[in-house]
């Protein structure tokens, strides 16, 4: 042991005042000692004792003592340990400064990347993706409830199939029109026997004859509320009719034309009588009161045609002389005149039902479709024969399809599609000898023929049942009871009873507005 252990045993421990002492005394003796070795394990025991001492009052020192005289080493001991605290915490830092640097880094290593690949894609021509959706492309981007529906296929447009039901048959001689009612419920029909009849439309049941004419009768018009008739014949007169009593609403007729009258039409609104004559005049009378309006001199030969526009305004009448023209109801003045080149007799002509064309039944065998406004062609339709009768025919709709139906010479009835120019359906042989007429009302069609007979027809896709009455019943020809059709020749014609159910009798629906659009004709090629 040195003479420093020694003197450290035997002296008192220090203040902290004192802690910076010598550590070698000049005064004392330098030469080295050497003790026993137990005496050095009685040092090292009190060496232990004095340094359990020290801690021990250093502790309590430390609690007692004020911030202000703080020993020295526990300055130390808490700067080293503030020290090693701010090493750890600027370590802390930079770790995290080298991370969000690295992060950065791999973002905009990302980024640069993710850029590159939608250059590369722009360049190559495909759309460029998010990196959302880059990174999901086997994830879908919309739940199953959350995607659009797929758009449903377009339905394709159902073609007019009528199929004939009844035949009615009574009159005397050829029929010149059939006309169904605007209500749908009623046929009337017209003969050069001189009488009209009224039918039953789903039934075919016989109604009422209306008998007042002293000749033939060329035409008829319904009311548009279907409660009064038109008649005119060949005695010159018109007659207005009560469908529900069956007698003339007038005492007198109307007379003014000084030859037959061959063509007649209501208004719309049912307050004015239009009717064309022989004498090549169109006259406009106040139904109401029963008295003439205006004479318009229209042709140089008979009055084919006449019809009303949708709203009154317009009436258009065709000759034999091949002219249609268009007349203001109001003041009338011939607005436009419309002839083709070829100058052929015009029978028959009516409104298209959205009042901008007008459809003329020409005796080259073809119907052309004007343009009143421009006074041009839009299209012509061919399929029937037509070259030395009156005939006519009318618009009609079937599942928001427009077509036309025309009669025919040769006894047929040919229907086709408005925009297309399309024969949608031929009716063979519906009539011997000429087809005069047809009319169609919603999904019933009817057609009038020089036979004298009346043939009724429904669209195939209309609900209906068809009764099981046998034989003929107020003049309506039906199948037999094995379902096999009567021979035409002896039977008056094949046809079945259909019978409709209903409470109210209201059985056929009136014909909606029609789908005939301004796009959907074009100029004649």
């Amino acid at each position: 042991m040195t003479e420093m252990d020694s003197s450290t045993a035997n002296t008192p421990l220090p203040t902290p005042a004192s802690k910076r002492r010598k550590l070698h005394d000049d005064s004392a003796d330098a030469t080295p000692r050497y003790d026993t070795p137990e005496k050095q394990d009685e040092k090292n025991s009190l060496r232990v004792s004095i340094r359990e001492k020290t801690l021990d009052s250093s502790r309590s020192t430390s609690r007692s003592r004020s911030p202000n005289r703080r020993r020295e080493d526990d300055y130390y001991d808490s700067r080293s340990a503030s020290s090693s605290r701010s090493r750890s915490r600027s370590r802390s830092r930079s770790r995290s400064r080298t991370d969000s640097r690295s992060r950065s880094r791999t973002r905009s290593r990302s980024r640069s990347q993710t850029q590159s690949r939608s250059r590369s894609r722009s360049d190559s021509g495909s759309p460029s993706r998010s990196p959302r959706s880059a990174r999901d492309t086997d994830t879908p981007l919309l739940n199953a409830h959350d995607r659009e529906p797929s758009t449903p296929p377009a339905r394709q447009p159902v073609k007019p199939q009528y199929t004939p039901r009844l035949v009615l048959a009574g009159h005397q001689k050829p029929i010149s029109q059939a006309r169904i009612s605007p209500d749908g419920r009623w046929i009337a029909s017209s003969s050069a026997d001189g009488t009209i009849r009224i039918w039953d439309a789903v039934t075919g049941r016989h109604m009422d004859t209306l008998v007042g004419h002293m000749a033939g009768v060329s035409a008829i018009a319904w009311s548009p509320d279907s409660k009064t008739l038109a008649s005119g014949s060949d005695d010159k007169a018109i007659r207005l009719w009560d469908r529900v009593t069956g007698k003339p609403t007038r005492a007198k007729p109307l007379m003014g034309h000084h030859n037959y009258v061959y063509c007649l039409a209501f208004s719309p609104k049912g307050n004015i009588l239009a009717s064309g004559s022989y004498d090549e005049a169109v006259f406009l009378w106040d139904v109401r009161a029963g008295r003439l309006m205006r004479s318009l001199p229209a042709h140089s030969d008979p009055v084919s045609g006449i019809d009303f526009c949708r709203d009154g305004t317009l009436v258009v009448s065709c000759s034999t002389d091949g002219l249609t023209r268009i007349w203001d109801t109001s003041t009338g003045q011939c607005l436009r005149t419309m002839v083709h080149e070829d100058n052929p007799p015009v029978t028959s002509v009516c409104f298209a039902p959205n009042g901008r064309y007008v459809l003329a039944f020409s005796m080259d065998s073809c119907l052309r479709l004007w343009d009143y406004v421009s006074g041009t062609v839009k299209k012509t339709y061919q399929g029937h024969r037509n070259a030395g009768f009156s005939i006519g025919g009318c618009f009609g709709t079937v599942d928001d399809r427009a077509f036309i139906a025309a009669a025919s010479e040769d006894g047929d009835v040919v229907l086709w599609d408005v925009k297309t120019k399309e024969v949608v359906q031929r009716i063979e042989r519906a009539h011997d000898g000429v087809c005069f007429w047809v009319d169609v009302c919603g999904d019933t069609m009817v057609s009038a023929g020089q036979d004298g007979k009346i043939k009724v027809y429904r669209h195939r896709g209309s609900d209906a049942d068809v009764d099981d009455a046998v034989g003929k019943v107020n003049g309506v020809v039906a199948p037999e009871e094995d379902g096999a059709v009567a021979d035409e020749d002896t039977a008056m014609g094949n046809a079945e009873l259909e019978l409709m159910p209903s409470q109210d009798g209201d059985m056929v629906p009136e014909t909606g507005e029609s789908p005939l659009k301004d796009e959907d004709i074009k100029k004649e090629e």
